[in-house]
């Protein structure tokens, strides 16, 4: 079949387009940005489109022929996503029926209880749109899944790191609530079944995991599995789901903005009141994935450092096509930029791999106390600080996340281009450079970019030059002598 996938530069669709493919499907993915999907391992198998859910005008190309399309995609975590992700469906289920989709199939979260507590407007958001698809003359598959185990996920970081963080903590009353967590890849096994349901098929299904636990038993098994000792946990009344998600964003790498949806879902108990897409789908024949082994899956995947996607990938707007820091001019008034030079002893692939290892767990090559003092002050007013990490420890892809970066452009071997999403008075970004010179040496080159937003922007910049010849020439000349310590080691210098 022709499957459209949106949404395959996030999460589950970065990890179902490969799994379509695997399954001779033919696929195209519908993105806002082609570039975002340019190095993921499978574009060259798959068709690319660009065009914008919200924009019904771009769509007519991108659902030409399908036979499957998957919604994907959610707007959670932007101002004033309920009404994006409603104007998003509703140009969906036309645009497929205008095509002659055949099905849709669109994963959700679970159906909101009525359980005496007011509904998360994450949870209604996420009902509305199976509403909207339901209701279009396309059948629909509507797939209600709760808590998402597997690595990479915002809900398994959300408990990877509360309990590996925590030893003891005082926790609010919904970790005694009930969840049903299923395994990502069951979840992507489900949604490629989907596929081949009869065309009579058009109602939503319920699927989760074969255990039931409360997040309190899912931090103490995960404990478990990790091989940490039992935790101290003593749930209390007053911790509000808003309190609660700023206890959250402290904690982990995940930001108030998609913190708080999270926990307002599990306010409610979240389990599957039926299993009927087994009658469509059959379980494989050892069953549903348990917790515990999706636990130690996932955190295998990362001590392999081979987390396919990662939740930080989908969040964040598209890059602005206009001003880039590599024009030779500027629209707009004043664009201020650091630059820094270093001739280094060591061959241009030597330099190029400490570049690329930038970040994360190798550090910011400079100063480290500063960038996490940066990083807990974008946290303090809502920003993504910079505990997202990246992907992969030694490769970036164009999209993708790295610590409060997103990789803009990449061109191996010579060029890392980071657009900043911390919270500033204006757009910032930061280039580096591996050149090539005479005699088998290389030049680095590193380029600061920030482009001032009004009177605050110009002021922020004054306040922060000071630093820079701490943090930005410590960076130059730490990474330039990692690159001469990298070429005579052979291994990649790690800091």
């Amino acid at each position: 079949m022709r499957c459209l996938v949106t949404g395959a530069t996030g999460y589950i669709g970065g990890r179902l387009a490969p799994r379509l493919l695997a399954e001779g499907h033919t696929v195209r993915c519908l993105a806002r940005k082609a570039g975002r999907l340019r190095d993921v391992p499978w574009a060259a198998r798959t068709e690319i489109v660009e065009g914008d859910l919200r924009r019904p005008e771009t769509l007519p190309a991108a659902f030409q022929g399908v036979d499957v399309a998957y919604y994907l995609v959610h707007s959670l975590g932007q101002a004033g996503f309920e009404a994006a992700d409603r104007e998003a469906a509703t140009n969906f289920a036309a645009a497929a029926r205008a095509a002659g989709v055949r099905r849709i199939v669109y994963l959700g979260g679970p159906e909101p209880t009525d359980d005496g507590e007011v509904p998360s407007p994450h949870l209604r958001s996420r009902a509305e749109v199976g509403r909207i698809l339901l209701a279009g003359d396309v059948p629909t598959a509507v797939l209600r899944a709760a808590v998402i185990i597997g690595s990479g996920s915002a809900s398994f970081e959300m408990l990877r790191y509360l309990t590996e963080r925590l030893p003891a903590m005082i926790t609010p009353r919904w970790v005694r609530n009930r969840i049903q967590p299923i395994a990502v890849r069951d979840v992507l096994r489900y949604l490629a079944g989907c596929a081949h349901l009869p065309a009579e098929v058009n109602r939503a299904f319920d699927i989760g995991g074969p255990d039931v636990l409360t997040f309190l038993d899912m931090m103490q098994r995960y404990a478990a599995v990790a091989g940490l000792r039992r935790r101290i946990i003593v749930p209390v009344r007053p911790l509000t789901p808003s309190l609660s998600s700023h206890w959250v964003g402290l904690i982990t790498p995940v930001p108030n903005a998609i913190a708080r949806p999270l926990v307002e879902s599990l306010i409610h108990e979240a389990i599957a009141h039926e299993h009927d897409i087994a009658r469509y789908v059959p379980d494989p024949p050892g069953g549903l994935t348990g917790f515990d082994q999706a636990v130690a899956l996932a955190l295998a995947k990362v001590r392999d450092a081979e987390v396919e996607t990662r939740w930080s990938n989908a969040s964040g707007p598209d890059a602005p096509a206009e001003p880039l820091p590599s024009d030779p001019e500027w629209s707009g008034g004043t664009a201020y930029t650091d630059v820094r030079e270093r001739d280094v002893a060591a061959p241009p692939d030597a330099l190029w791999r400490v570049i690329e290892g930038v970040g994360g767990e190798h550090g910011w090559y400079s100063f480290p106390l500063a960038w996490s003092i940066r990083g807990w002050l974008d946290r303090l007013v809502g920003g993504v600080g910079l505990r997202r990490g990246r992907r992969d420890p030694h490769h970036l892809q164009v999209g993708e996340a790295l610590d409060f970066w997103r990789v803009e452009e990449i061109v191996p071997g010579e060029l890392l281009r980071l657009r900043a999403e911390m919270r500033l008075p204006g757009r910032a970004w930061l280039e580096m450079r591996a050149i090539p010179t005479d005699g088998g040496g290389s030049r680095y080159q590193q380029r600061a970019v920030f482009l001032p937003r009004g009177l605050a922007g110009h002021a922020y910049w004054g306040a922060v030059a000071p630093f820079h010849a701490v943090v930005f020439g410590g960076m130059a000349r730490n990474i330039a002598r990692g690159a001469e310590q990298t070429d005579r080691l052979g291994v990649t210098s790690r800091r």
